[in-house]
């Protein structure tokens, strides 16, 4: 393999019934810092069905060139018709580095499309980085637990991928108008080695609460004490247009659903403010909120973790504190009205 024929970054940009996922335009905003260290473009890669109305938004939040598939085997996702046209694009194109969002369909696809270029992958990063010295890139992930972060590269092998989950990046301001190329490939998809066909989709109509978009979390975690505690939260929540999270434990313990864990094995958020009610603070959940903009710790351990990254600390009784907090809102909110 020549290395020296790969150049550029590709992103696969998710869409989900014509709607554009966030964790594409994140991936592109990340790209093009890396881009700009390799003095590259970033290229997108669009597939789907009647999709080419989405490839100027993918100009307008960064990318330089939108590479559009346009196939009927492509309307809904397909492990092997997406892996056909992914890899097309990648051979098309030839990326050094290929990202894609490690969500249950990238999860799917970006292991079927490194085997088949014969590359690696990192898993689930949450850092991306260009050693200015050499060049190389450097792919860091939690291991062992979440005890230690370690950075993988890809010396010998061509593209270099990796997975990068919702909210771990940030994307950049959309710049309406912007200009890019958008090229066409035709993809011809062998239907004969397509073994799974899809009968029929049932959506879910129960409404879902995605907390990667939240700007405010009132996060709880074992220190909340139960189930029953976590309406303390609920009700700090309802007075200023929070959603409730929590930590592995809290979930775990049966206090809440696991949609709404934040951390290592949950998500990754980033919100305006982040609440962390009787969560100690282990690294594992560290890793999925500490990019919060402002972060206020309620504990009654003065030593716990948590503080040491706290913007805010209150060292007390989760339980006595959050009522007392809920009192005080409403009354701000009163005052407010009367005026």
């Amino acid at each position: 393999m020549n290395l020296s024929d790969y150049k550029g970054i590709l992103v696969f940009a998710e869409q989900r019934d014509g709607v554009l996922q966030n964790v594409g335009l994140e991936l592109i905003g990340e790209a093009k810092k890396l881009a700009a260290q390799l003095k590259t473009p970033v290229t997108v890669a669009l597939m789907g069905h009647n999709i080419q109305n989405l490839a100027q938004t993918l100009i307008e939040y960064g990318a330089d060139i939108v590479v559009v598939m346009d196939n009927e085997h492509l309307k809904q996702y397909d492990t092997e018709a997406y892996a056909q046209a992914f890899k097309a694009v990648i051979d098309a194109k030839k990326p050094e580095i290929v990202l894609l969002g490690a969500t249950t369909l990238g999860r799917d696809l970006a292991p079927r499309v490194s085997s088949r270029m014969n590359t690696g992958l990192t898993a689930d990063c949450t850092k991306l980085d260009i050693d200015e010295a050499t060049n190389v890139f450097g792919m860091t992930r939690p291991a062992f637990g979440g005890n230690l972060m370690a950075t993988i590269v890809c010396p010998d092998h061509r593209p270099q991928m990796a997975t990068v989950r919702p909210g771990v990046m940030q994307k950049l301001p959309r710049e309406e108008g912007r200009k890019g190329e958008i090229e066409v490939l035709p993809v011809n998809i062998d239907t004969s080695k397509m073994k799974v066909k899809i009968l029929d989709i049932v959506k879910e109509t129960s409404k879902k609460v995605d907390i990667t978009e939240a700007k405010i979390l009132v996060s709880g975690g074992r220190g909340v004490g139960s189930k029953e505690n976590f309406k303390n939260l609920e009700a700090v929540a309802s007075k200023i247009g929070a959603e409730v999270s929590a930590s592995r434990a809290a979930v775990d313990a049966g206090f809440i659903e696991q949609a709404r864990q934040v951390g290592q094995t949950g998500k990754t958020v980033r919100p305006d403010i982040y609440f962390a009610c009787g969560i100690s603070g282990a690294i594992q959940h560290m890793a999925g909120m500490e990019e919060s903009e402002y972060i206020i710790a309620i504990n009654k351990d003065k030593d716990a973790p948590m503080f040491g990254i706290a913007d805010l600390g209150i060292v007390g009784d989760v339980n006595k504190v959050l009522p007392l907090l809920a009192e005080e809102l409403a009354k701000a909110i009163e005052a407010k009205k009367a005026k």
